[in-house]
């Protein structure tokens, strides 16, 4: 357990409870606008596994306010264009970042693992006077009035605050505690990530720094960060999952993608299940969601850690005017706000691309690849095409 000096444990706050990207960007934004804070991890470290790995131009901005986004870009492989491609043929439509140069500082994904934002945005807390951080301080239930607030830790220890925002995840309890319906579904599929070193480029000169690619029976997807690549698929078989991940199985992936005469060098393997869920409200009096607690999308298209983050510069916005004395319905504009944005522009678009890399109907697939092409040839076409899935479009919806 650790904690920041410069605040007690006074009722008088705002609780965090997970310390995500979403939960520790949050609690930053509060402490630096004046809200005493208090964040709750119940993990004793931050964690370091395969999470989110695409930062998209306005979430780079966004943590430019913070300070963050310098250090983060060092870290991390800036992608000025990313692609669709035919593995077999090489044939491909290219997004060129560039045609949104008048649209954000930033035309450009980044390629850097979350925990790096995580461990840049828990040095900075770990400065600030009007935060507490606590790791290793599992919460069990949270419940409210009126005038308060209430967090139940596993220890049996009950803490008072004035409000509760969970960023925990998929599995959130402050979202368990409210009851609250997680609606959607969890597609039958398992993806299987997996991060090598090998030199892809030397393979392929011409891949960009973020590929979605179909093959003859399936389709993958390869994101470089420095010094390595993510590589994700869906494997043809997952009844026997322990065969799947195997050694010799996860190389032959691999040599699927471009034989050599010596096994892959392969750093971490994780598979993971897809969940398309939007809690049915973001807020329920004092206390509120964010992130992936409150909602869950495909990852294709790297929309779900991105969308978290811009949750949390909302929320903190109003929670600030809220604890200067506006009336709490301003966090209703919250809900009204970000809760549209998750069903319209992540979780239906986040679909819509896996449901596009999902075809095998081969002259389905050029069909597409034809009309990709063709937006990607026309700056107009390709401009709009690109505030869309780069999530600028979604964050010029007009304010509730």
């Amino acid at each position: 357990m650790s904690a920041a000096t410069g605040v007690g444990r006074g009722a008088d706050r705002v609780a965090v409870v997970g310390a995500g990207p979403v939960g520790l960007c949050l609690a930053l934004r509060l402490a630096r606008d004046g809200v005493p804070v208090v964040l709750y991890e119940q993990a004793e470290e931050l964690p370091t596994d395969l999470r989110a790995s695409t930062f998209h131009p306005p979430t780079l901005e966004m943590l430019d306010e913070l300070g963050l986004t310098q250090d983060l870009v060092a870290m991390g492989e800036r992608t000025p264009t990313w692609q669709i491609r035919m593995h077999e043929t090489g044939e491909k439509a290219e997004f060129d970042l560039a045609v949104l140069a008048r649209d954000t500082r930033y035309p450009f994904r980044l390629q850097c693992e979350q925990s790096n934002l995580a461990r840049l945005a828990l040095a900075a807390l770990r400065h600030e006077p009007n935060a507490e951080v606590r790791f290793g301080t599992p919460v069990s239930r949270v419940w409210q009035d009126d005038e308060r607030a209430w967090i139940q830790l596993s220890s049996g220890e009950t803490e008072t605050v004035r409000w509760v925002v969970g960023c925990d995840g998929a599995r959130s309890i402050v979202r368990r505690s409210l009851e609250l319906p997680f609606e959607g579904t969890t597609y039958p599929e398992t993806i299987v990530l997996v991060v090598t070193t090998a030199d892809f480029r030397s393979r392929f000169p011409d891949w960009s720094g973020v590929n979605y690619i179909w093959t003859r029976d399936g389709n993958f997807a390869t994101l470089r960060l420095p010094g390595r690549w993510r590589v994700s698929y869906y494997p043809a078989d997952v009844s026997d999952l322990a065969r799947t991940l195997a050694p010799e199985n996860i190389d032959a992936f691999l040599q699927s993608i471009a034989p050599q005469t010596s096994a892959y060098p392969v750093e971490r393997v994780a598979p993971y299940r897809i969940h398309q869920r939007v809690a049915s409200t973001y807020r329920v009096g004092r206390l509120l969601l964010a992130g992936d607690a409150a909602h869950l999308n495909s990852p294709t298209g790297g929309m779900g850690m991105n969308s978290g983050v811009h949750d949390a510069f909302n929320l903190a916005g109003k929670l600030r005017r809220v604890w200067a004395g506006e009336d709490a319905r301003v966090l209703d504009a919250y809900v009204a706000e970000r809760r549209p944005v998750a069903i319209e522009h992540v979780v239906q678009q986040s679909d819509r691309n896996r449901s596009r890399m999902k075809e095998r109907d081969p002259e389905r697939r050029r069909v597409i690849l034809a009309d990709l092409q063709a937006i990607a040839a026309d700056p107009v076409r390709c401009r709009a095409f690109l505030l869309k899935s780069s999530m600028i479009e979604g964050l010029r919806r007009p304010p509730a």
